[in-house]
């Protein structure tokens, strides 16, 4: 949840999801920001609805079908409500819905009954399906089951306000646009733009004044028709969704095995990635995430170098794509920003003020290139991109100044992590490629290990913890939250080995024994804050709500650092809750404790499909394979969770080093490669 707090260097704008903070100081190379001290409007429920996304195409509906101009509902494009209201009645009766479903990542799918004759009987005979599409297309059919030859009338209310998004959010959309005839359709205009629907066939009455298209039709016994009807801006052509264009930059991946949850997740991840895809305008090859639907349907650098980097199985053009995006939004020049991507401020939940997410991505920036080396990218796009790295990392060396920690706000705990990845990954990367620095790194990296065991540790009589963060004055600040699983995603090095983490094995296995027990653990993830701290919410969005991400992290980081129950518990539940939201993650839910026969709460302002939330997905089952590869040194390496907490578990088509790559975990836990790049050997 990001807050819009104005920030000239680093953090940019972005709509608020929360409350807003108090003033903070700035920390160097960060800005001070005073928010405005109001309260932003209450957002529209999204948790029940239908959402149909291929951006910059969107559709929102309830399980009625109909399209009634209340809250979000409406076809989007750009961020613009092209169409409010779409009612349909027939014989002069809104159809009975009876099932509403989401056929893929941008249709749905609407069915409806009407009973026509009079002849007593309870048996509807007309069925009424509508398949609504993200692109601004809705197909209605009808079908009749009567054994009588039917005519009817049916009509089609249409209305828009051509609203921008954060208007109709904070109920400030304005009156509907008055209609007017246009072809065989409707057109609606305002000085913020223009709105054309047609129908095909074209209707056999229009009444622009009360926006009716009206057709007569006549269904002979067990025979259908259909209506076609299509919005969009005046004088634009079809929606022409990143994804169309994107077979390359995401492999078809697929998942198989003893656990049918693993395909459908797997399949719906790669779906809802594909209808995130954006282009850089100026750039159209680039491809990135946009961070997620409905709210934040654009860049969010931090989150898009997050998602890159989980969905690296699937391949490194979209890393590649995400990573010269942001480059070019690098600050450069000379001060205490100079190398950073600016990010917007995001609130830190109840026991910390907002972090600037510019922070995230700059340390985010050398680990996601690093890796995605590992993975294949082509040699000379490292080359392309090396240097926007290297100014990441001497902007972090720069803000430490030989201090063992990277200074925020609060040191934070989830802060020195990505610090000290992004300099032993970043490191190996300058290395590698005979730059200077990798040195430096190293030994400041050795510097923060040293402290960060001594200083952010809390001893305690049930084993100790993590500190969340320390405050100006040096004081650790206690409390149990998922931010403790960016300890143990520690990155890839070489030969598919990884770096030294920020904790003792000791510790190590401390925090997995805390990851594990059900005051974080609420059986469907980990929640984001533990049961027994202050200010514990199981709705908090950081304050003890389920985040997908963080969950996915921890699975990952406990299965490579070898506590594989703790991990195995994790992903069971991770996966049973992906069931209950048919399969499409949303970026949180709350943290309300498991019971039997229960089901997770949604968060009625999650985006749902997220961008990192639909990659976790892809994390959560190749990190049951362990597959860590090492392009340039032309191996891959396989540590497969023993346990087989899945079963039996196929994942075909992957990419390494652009090639496919399958692999097979059996129920003993022991992985076989089906198939791989030419040349690329396995690896201890």
């Amino acid at each position: 949840m990001l807050l819009p707090t104005p920030h000239p260097t680093s953090c940019n704008d972005e709509p608020a999801l929360s409350r807003q903070p108090a003033p903070v100081s700035a920390a160097p190379g960060v800005a001070t920001a005073t928010p405005v001290a109001r309260r932003p409007a209450e957002l529209p429920a999204t948790h029940a609805a239908l959402i149909c996304v291929a951006l910059p195409g969107l559709a929102i509906s309830t399980d009625q079908g109909q399209l009634t101009g209340i809250g979000l509902e409406g076809f989007y494009r750009a961020g613009r409500r092209m169409l409010s209201r779409c009612r349909l009645r027939v014989a002069g009766r809104e159809p009975l819905a009876v099932q509403a479903s989401m056929l893929a990542a941008d249709c749905a799918r609407f069915v409806a009954t009407l009973r026509m004759t009079a002849d007593g009987a309870p048996d509807p005979d007309v069925l009424v399906e509508r398949v609504r599409y993200a692109d601004g297309t809705e197909r209605i059919t009808l079908r009749s089951s009567s054994g009588r030859h039917l005519r009817f009338p049916v009509e089609v209310a249409l209305a828009t306000d051509l609203a921008e998004m954060a208007a109709v959010a904070s109920g400030r959309a304005g009156p509907d646009i008055r209609a007017t005839v246009h072809d065989s359709g409707l057109r609606w205009s305002s000085p913020s733009g223009h709105s054309v629907l047609t129908a095909h066939p074209p209707p056999q009455d229009t009444l622009a004044s009360a926006g009716v298209l009206r057709w007569e039709l006549e269904l002979p016994p067990g025979g259908a028709q259909s209506l076609e009807l299509r919005v969009r801006p005046a004088g634009s052509g079809p929606i022409r969704t990143a994804s169309r264009s994107a077979s390359n930059h995401m492999a078809p991946a697929r998942a198989e095995g003893d656990d049918p949850r693993a395909r459908s997740l797997l399949d719906t991840s790669i779906d809802d990635l594909h209808a995130l895809l954006l282009r850089d305008p100026d750039h159209p090859t680039d491809l990135h995430l946009a961070a997620g639907a409905p709210w934040r349907c654009g860049l969010a650098p931090a989150d898009a170098l997050a998602a890159a980097r989980m969905a690296l199985p699937l391949g490194t053009r979209l890393a590649s794509g995400t990573l010269r995006t942001l480059a070019r939004t690098q600050l450069t020049g000379r001060g205490p920003g100079a190398g950073m991507i600016p990010g917007p401020r995001r609130d830190a939940g109840p026991h910390l003020p907002p972090s600037c997410t510019g922070i995230e991505a700059t340390l985010l920036f050398p680990v996601l290139l690093a890796e995605a080396h590992r993975w294949g990218l082509p040699s000379h796009e490292t080359e392309e991109l090396l240097p926007t790295a290297e100014r990441c990392l001497n902007w972090l060396r720069a803000t430490a100044d030989d201090k063992p920690y990277l200074p925020d706000i609060h040191v934070r705990c989830e802060t020195q992590a990505h610090a000290h990845r992004a300099a032993i990954l970043g490191a190996g990367l300058l290395d590698e490629h005979n730059r200077p620095g990798g040195p430096a790194l190293r030994e400041w990296a050795q510097h923060l290990r040293g402290a960060f065991r001594d200083d952010f540790w809390i001893e305690d009589r049930g084993g100790g913890r993590p500190a969340a963060a320390r405050t100006p004055d040096g004081r650790p600040l206690p409390h149990l939250g998922s931010h403790t699983v960016h300890l143990l995603d520690t990155g890839l090095l070489g030969a598919g080995t990884h770096a030294p983490g920020l904790l003792d094995k000791v510790q190590t296995e401390q925090l997995a024994r805390l990851l594990g027990a059900p005051a974080m653990d609420s059986g469907w993830g980990l929640r984001s804050l533990g049961t027994k701290e202050a200010a514990y919410n199981p709705f908090g969005h950081r304050g003890g709500a389920v985040r997908t991400q963080e969950t996915a992290l921890a699975v990952a980081g406990l299965a490579a650092a070898g506590y594989e129950r703790e991990a195995s518990g994790l992903l069971r539940g991770l996966l049973t809750a992906a069931e209950h939201f048919g399969h499409r993650l949303p970026e949180m839910f709350a943290g309300e404790q498991r019971t039997a026969g229960g089901a997770p709460l949604p968060h009625p302002a999650a985006c749902r499909p997220a961008a990192t939330a639909a990659a976790a997905g892809v994390l959560l089952l190749t990190a049951v394979a362990g597959i860590r590869p090492d392009v340039p040194g032309g191996t891959v390496t396989l540590r497969p969770v023993s346990s087989a907490p899945v079963g039996e578990l196929g994942l075909t088509n992957l990419r390494i080093a652009g090639a496919p790559f399958s692999i097979r975990v059996s129920r003993l836990g022991l992985a076989m490669v089906e198939e791989a790049a030419d040349g690329l050997q396995l690896g201890p």
